[in-house]
């Protein structure tokens, strides 16, 4: 029914926009803390715009005969994995390449910091992003002081050195799980999909795993490795392995 998978998209959307926000609006009695939040204004954006692009390219390579239809499909599907819902009304990984490789990018980073989703954060990809531009203009502008903001806020250093060191450890976690997986016999694209799936807590992958299949064609010793990467993802990493630190259990 298409009623019933907009009823879902909204609270998927809803989900995926920090709780904080919500409240502030419940209490204010007003939509504008919506619309003062970069986050989750880039968060409707992404999603939305992902939504456009993937039912544009399902219509023009003939996936279905009607652009509705793609994009009844396109809406129901990018959005829940990109809020790492998970659900899925069709198998997207027999879609061309492009998309669910689109919307597993979606999954690691489009949610909302305080929000119900996983992945690395709106919040810490926004501001690796003017990072980015601000090493880019220190290029061009070596003596320039040029401060990253968000919000019209200035964001300082040791927050942004954090979100590096956050991300260096996000990468390398993949990175890691992926090349354990292959170890045990697993093909690349199901073994790299399954691990980002499992660290953003999307659920389906792609390949063996993907949204028509389920984890049960897996060993148990790849289905621990999963089990570990979900608890990790869900921890947001840092909290675990600083466990790890001899720092930590020192008096």
């Amino acid at each position: 029914s298409p009623l019933i998978e907009l009823v879902a998209v909204a609270f998927m959307l809803a989900a995926g926009i920090s709780f904080g926000t919500h409240f502030l609006a419940m209490r204010r009695v007003s939509l504008r803390p919506y619309r003062l939040d970069p986050e989750a204004r880039a968060f409707l954006t992404v999603c939305l715009a992902s939504v456009a692009l993937v039912a544009g390219y399902l219509f023009l390579h003939g996936i279905h005969d009607d652009f509705s239809t793609s994009a009844r499909y396109s809406l129901f599907n990018v959005i829940s994995v990109a809020t790492t819902t998970g659900y899925s009304t069709t198998d997207y990984a027999v879609w061309p390449v492009f998309v669910p490789l689109w919307m597993l990018m979606l999954c690691t980073f489009s949610t909302c910091s305080g929000s119900a989703g996983g992945g690395i954060k709106m919040m810490r990809a926004l501001l690796m992003f003017q990072q980015a531009l601000r090493e880019m203009m220190r290029i061009v502008h070596p003596r320039a002081l040029i401060p990253v903001k968000l919000g019209g806020q200035v964001v300082e250093n040791n927050i942004i050195f954090a979100v590096l060191a956050y991300m260096l450890v996000y990468g390398t976690t993949l990175t890691m799980i992926t090349m354990l997986l292959t170890a045990t016999g697993l093909e690349f694209m199901t073994a790299f999909s399954a691990a980002v799936a499992s660290v953003n807590n999307l659920g389906p992958g792609l390949g063996d795993v993907g949204p028509a299949t389920t984890y049960s064609v897996l060993t148990d010793f790849q289905t621990w490795i999963f089990t570990v990467a979900m608890l990790l993802g869900r921890l947001e990493l840092m909290t675990v392995f600083v466990l790890l630190t001899p720092a930590f259990w020192r008096r």
